[in-house]
């Protein structure tokens, strides 16, 4: 099993460049897979539980030198052979799904797709009163789209929690911006969240309809037209994506990246856009393509599920954070709330 981990880790790190230099050496011991190259460090390590550190690109752990801390301890992923027993260790965690809060364009009625606009100031007090619904949840992670609006709807929500933990953007793209964002305090990285930021979360691509006006391309198009374009599962608009196209790349991100956390006992908030959450629902609920067209997501509504024993639990959405029914679907919310209650008064 390590011999394949070895050769797994290899393969995916010469994918991403990582052993293009000549100086690098390898050691494999019996848990653990270390690389040196001038002074960069990787560790992939195999846990008994199951977990192991796929892609530090990814992830936002990579070590500058042997003498620097990464921003944050590794993040894990189970391996497939142990996916089983990571998840009857993880027991329960939360899984909160937010759609961004209206966005400028949103109120100017105009289609959006990949287009990065921030929010409007109704999006903002959308995304406080998610914060204040999601106040007593445990939240170890935060995924968001590459786009501005999930990011300003992630971190608003996160100002609302009682544990006031700092979300902390995690910036891996090239070794200066990591080595700049390395964070050299124990204490203070254990009262951040990291948030990763990634394009396969945003929200699907509307082509040629990207900054048109709906009620005008209505007009020019026809209505059974444009809904066909927006609402079917596999009908794309002109040189977009049709939300199949979309689910492909979001879901095969939640699989690999997002529930390998979970299972790790991690608990996650995506902060993301109305049709990348409908892909993950539509996974996460076993939909077929036309239960999920008729799905609709309002902005700035937090969906909780609960994952156990490798499933996914729907409790809907948190009224507000004194309501009783959300900290009693299970006992490890109860006890967050309690220990909230107890630390915090």
């Amino acid at each position: 099993m390590a011999a394949s981990a070895f050769h797994q880790a290899l393969g995916t790190l010469q994918s991403h460049g990582y052993l293009s230099n000549s100086g690098l050496r390898h050691e494999l011991g019996d848990n653990s897979l270390k690389l040196f190259s001038k002074g960069f460090k990787v560790e992939i390590g195999l846990s008994r539980k199951g977990c192991y550190l796929s892609d530090q690109r990814k992830f936002g752990v990579v070590q500058a030198s042997a003498s620097q801390t990464s921003v944050f301890e590794p993040v894990s992923s189970p391996s497939k052979s142990n996916a089983s027993s990571s998840q009857k260790k993880s027991n329960e965690v939360a899984l909160i799904l937010i759609r961004h809060g209206e966005s400028l364009w949103n109120e100017k009625n105009l289609f959006t797709g990949c287009v990065d606009v921030p929010l409007t100031k109704k999006g903002v007090e959308e995304a406080v009163e998610a914060g204040k619904r999601i106040s007593n949840i445990p939240v170890d992670m935060i995924y968001t789209s590459a786009l501005i609006r999930a990011q300003m709807t992630a971190m608003l929500a996160m100002t609302q929690h009682r544990r006031k933990k700092v979300p902390i953007i995690i910036h891996n793209e090239s070794e200066q911006a990591r080595a700049w964002s390395q964070i050299f305090s124990e204490d203070t990285k254990k009262q951040s969240i990291p948030v990763i930021a990634s394009w396969q979360l945003n929200e699907r691509m509307y082509g040629e309809l990207q900054g048109l006006n709906k009620q005008e391309t209505a007009d020019r198009y026809g209505k059974e037209q444009v809904h066909e374009w927006r609402r079917s599962y596999d009908i794309p608009p002109p040189n977009g994506e049709s939300l199949e196209m979309c689910a492909q790349r979001a879901v095969a991100y939640f699989t690999d990246q997002i529930e390998p956390q979970l299972l790790c006992g991690k608990n996650v908030m995506i902060a993301a856009h109305g049709n990348s959450l409908r892909s993950i629902i539509m996974y996460l609920d076993k939909l077929t393509s036309q239960e999920v067209i008729s799905l609709e997501l309002s902005t700035g509504i937090p969906m909780l599920y609960i994952f156990k024993e490798g499933k996914f639990i729907r409790r809907g959405s948190p009224v507000a954070p004194t309501e009783a029914g959300v900290y009693a679907y299970t006992r490890s919310l109860a006890q967050y709330r309690q220990k909230l209650d107890e630390t915090l008064h």
